[in-house]
């Protein structure tokens, strides 16, 4: 038989992840679209707690500034708004670019320019070296905060084409090259995922884009979240979506008649159900009715 595509091949780390994890999503703006999925499917899930990261040293400092959040006032008031900041069991890094901002006056590589003149900032790129440097500090902050915490490391698909689309590929590939160093750095700790890979290679269709031609459509996220929950996901995790499935399903259904009895009685049944898959699985959160 023909195969008309290349299939990227996953390698299945040694760890899964279980239901109802405790999980920090920090990076580009795919970190928010694969979070989201992960808060949607019931998981307990702190998403870019300080904004979109997109490199590996922005990404370290939010990892600094959330470890040490409760003794700093208005960062503690912030992380309460936005969600849990207790020890995360699972931390995803995505990686977006290896270029920094620098602020001229200080020397500091800022996170955000908050509309500042560009004319006050140095850009950089990071090599391979400081790439991983800021990778592997954020792994240990990690670690120190809790020793058993996995980390799945993986390259955001998005190309950037402010940069010309060899300049986004070199960036790509240095921070490829960090990644698989840092996998390898901490074989027991960290995995990688290639979302990169997957949109690229496999689903290199525009048909599998934004209008924009370069953010991934809903149905390349889609199925890149297939894929990962496949590769990382423990048997009881995958047992735990087909039962919360129908019941998500359920309470986003829009009745014709939200009056009638009929559907209290639904809801009513739904909820039992809810309840009992609580008691199924004691890390449920609950649910949020749309």
């Amino acid at each position: 038989m023909m195969e008309f595509r290349t299939k990227v091949k996953i390698e299945r780390p040694t760890w899964q992840i279980e239901p109802c994890e405790r999980m920090l999503f920090v990076g580009s703006c795919f970190a928010d679209n694969i979070g989201r999925r992960f808060a949607e499917e019931q998981f307990h899930t702190t998403i870019n707690p300080f904004g979109v990261m997109y490199n590996p040293a922005s990404m370290w400092h939010t990892i600094s500034r959330w470890a040490n959040a409760q003794s700093h006032p208005l960062d503690n008031a912030r992380l309460c708004q936005c969600g849990n900041f207790q020890p995360p069991r699972i931390a995803v890094l995505t990686l977006g670019t290896n270029r920094i901002y620098r602020l001229k006056a200080t020397g500091e590589i800022v996170d955000n320019c908050e509309k500042r003149p560009q004319s006050l900032f140095q850009e950089e790129e990071l090599g391979i070296d400081d790439c991983f440097s800021y990778l592997s500090q954020s792994v240990e902050q990690l670690l120190a905060l809790h020793p058993s915490t996995k980390v799945v490391v993986t390259v955001s698909p998005i190309r950037y084409a402010k940069y010309g689309f060899h300049g986004s590929a070199l960036s790509k590939a240095v921070l490829l090259l960090a990644a698989d160093r840092l996998t390898k750095a901490y074989p027991d700790t960290v995995a990688y995922f290639p979302a990169y890979e997957i949109v690229n290679d496999e689903l290199r269709d525009y048909r599998f884009y934004k209008a924009d031609m370069l953010h991934p459509s809903e149905q390349a996220v889609e199925y890149i979240w297939q894929l990962f929950s496949d590769a990382f996901f423990s048997n009881a995790a995958k047992r735990f979506l087909q039962e919360w499935h129908p019941l998500k399903q359920a309470l986003h259904h829009q009745p014709f008649h939200p009056d009638s009895e009929e559907y209290r009685n639904f809801m009513d049944k739904t909820m039992l159900k809810v309840r009992e898959l609580s008691k199924k699985y004691p890390n449920f959160p609950g649910i949020s009715l749309p």
